[in-house]
C-alpha cells in the first residue's frame, strides 16, 4: 500500500473558491452521513426515555465528536494521507483490518440506508418501499455517473442537509416544545445516561462517517499545514450541522412525548411528525427520511470505496464505477431479500469497535514525524481524541458481548 496521496501539484492548483465549494460539501456530506435513517430513530427513542434531559446528552456528545473528529481530520490533512495509509504507517498490515472493517459496516448500513429511503418513497407518495429503494439507488447511481460527479455529491447533500433541517424546524415548532425547560436540562440534567452520550457519539462520528468529509478534502486538495485551519473549521462545521439537526429532532419529540402522547414503538420518528402535524406532517416524515436515506446512502458508499482506493491502482483509477456497484449491490440485495439482520447484527456490533480503532491509530500517528513531519499536534486534542477511545471502546466491547449471542 503506498503511503501518501499525490495531491500537491492539484493543491496548489485549487482556488478559493473551489476551497469553500469543498470545504461546505465536505461538511455536509459528513453531516448527512451522519443523519440517516437510524439517526432519526436513535434521537426519538432517546428523547422518549430522557426526556428534556436528552438536550445534555446532545451537548456532551457535540464535545466529544469535535474532539474525535478534530483529530482525525487533522491528522489526514498533515499526513495527505487517508484513514488506512494512516493505519499501515502506524502498524504495517492494520490498515487492512481498518478497511475492512469500514467497508464491511459501510456495506450493510448501505442496505440499511437504501431501505430507509424506500420507506421515505412509501410514506411520501405510497409507493412500495422495494420500489422506493429502486428509485433512491438509481438517483445516486446517476449522480456518480457524472463527469463531475464530487461536485453534484457537494451540492445535493448541502441542498438535501439543508432541506432536512428546514421541515424538521417547522414541526418542531407546531409541536410546542417546552423551550425553557430544555434549555436547563442542557446544563442541569435530571439524570445523565452515559451509554446514550456513547451510543450519540458512535452515531454521530463512528464507522466510515467521521472520514467521509475528511477524505473528501483530502480529494479535492485542501491538505497540509496551510490548510490546517480551514480543515478544523470544516471539522466543526460538519458536527455543528449534524447537532442542529438532532437538537431540532429533540424538540419535535420533546413537543410530543411532553403533550402524554405515547410513540409507535415500530416507527417513533413518524408518530411524531404525524401526531405534531397530521397527514402533513407524515409526507414530511417521508420527505426527510427519503432524504436521510439518500443522502447517507452517498456518503457510506463514497467513504467506503475510499477506504480501498489505495489498494490498487485500478481502483482509485475508476473509483466512481467501484462506488455505482456499492450502490448496485445494496439495492439488489434490499430489493430482492430485504435487510439482512444477522449482518446487520454483525457489523452493528463491529462497528462500535471501529472509531476506538481508527482514533486510536490517529492519535498514536499524531506524534510520529514520519507521518506528520515537523507538526504539533495539541496536547489537549490528544487527551480528548485518547478519552474518546477509551469511552468508545467499553461500548464497542459491551455492545458485541449483547449482540454475538443474538446471531445464534
Amino acid at each position: 500500500m503506498k503511503q501518501q496521496n499525490p495531491i500537491d501539484e492539484k493543491q496548489t492548483q485549487i482556488t478559493p473558491k473551489e476551497r469553500l465549494s469543498a470545504m461546505t460539501g465536505a461538511a455536509f456530506l459528513m453531516a448527512t452521513s451522519a443523519i440517516g435513517p437510524g439517526f432519526l430513530t436513535q434521537t426519538a427513542v432517546f428523547t422518549e426515555q430522557l426526556l428534556a434531559s436528552f438536550a445534555f446528552v446532545i451537548l456532551a456528545s457535540i464535545i466529544l465528536d469535535i474532539g474525535a473528529q478534530m483529530n482525525i481530520w487533522r491528522i489526514i490533512a498533515v499526513s495527505k494521507m487517508r484513514g488506512q495509509e494512516i493505519a499501515n504507517a502506524v502498524l504495517p498490515g492494520l490498515g487492512y483490518v481498518v478497511a475492512f472493517f469500514i467497508v464491511l459496516g459501510g456495506l450493510a448500513f448501505n442496505i440499511g440506508n437504501v431501505a430507509g429511503g424506500g420507506l421515505g418513497v412509501n410514506a411520501l407518495l405510497g409507493f412500495d418501499p422495494r420500489i422506493g429503494a429502486v428509485m433512491t439507488g438509481v438517483i445516486c447511481i446517476i449522480i456518480f455517473s457524472l463527469k463531475e460527479a464530487n461536485v453534484a455529491m457537494d451540492k445535493i447533500v448541502r441542498y438535501l442537509g439543508a432541506l432536512m433541517i428546514l421541515l424538521t424546524t417547522y414541526v418542531m415548532f407546531v409541536s410546542k416544545p417546552p423551550y425553557a425547560e430544555a434549555a436547563l436540562r442542557t446544563v442541569v440534567p435530571l439524570e445523565i445516561d452515559f451509554l446514550a452520550i456513547i451510543t450519540i457519539v458512535g452515531g454521530t462520528v463512528g464507522g466510515y462517517i467521521t472520514f467521509a468529509g475528511g477524505h473528501r478534502l483530502l480529494d479535492a486538495g485542501v491538505s497540509g499545514k496551510e490548510n490546517i485551519r480551514h480543515v478544523t473549521n470544516t471539522a466543526i462545521s460538519g458536527i455543528v450541522v449534524a447537532s442542529i439537526m438532532r437538537f431540532i429532532l429533540f424538540l419535535a419529540v420533546l413537543g410530543v412525548v411532553s403533550a402524554g402522547f405515547a410513540l409507535n414503538a415500530d416507527n417513533p420518528t413518524a408518530s411524531v411528525f404525524q401526531i405534531a402535524a397530521g397527514e402533513v406532517g407524515y409526507r414530511i416524515f417521508g420527505l426527510v427520511l427519503w432524504a436521510a436515506g439518500i443522502t447517507s446512502v452517498i456518503g457510506a458508499a463514497y467513504t467506503s470505496v475510499s477506504f480501498l482506493t489505495t489498494f490498487h491502482t485500478s481502483i482509485k483509477k475508476h473509483q466512481n464505477y467501484w462506488v455505482i456497484g456499492f450502490i448496485v449491490f445494496s439495492t439488489i440485495v434490499f430489493a430482492l431479500i430485504g435487510r439482512p439482520v444477522t449482518l446487520l447484527v454483525l457489523a452493528g456490533a463491529f462497528n462500535g469497535l471501529i472509531l476506538p480503532l481508527t482514533l486510536g491509530c490517529i492519535v498514536l500517528a499524531a506524534h510520529r514525524t514520519k507521518i506528520v513531519g515537523d507538526y504539533k499536534h495539541p496536547v489537549w486534542m490528544t487527551v480528548f481524541g485518547a478519552l474518546v477511545v477509551v469511552l468508545t471502546a467499553y461500548l464497542g466491547v459491551r455492545t458485541l458481548i449483547i449482540m454475538i449471542p443474538q446471531l445464534f
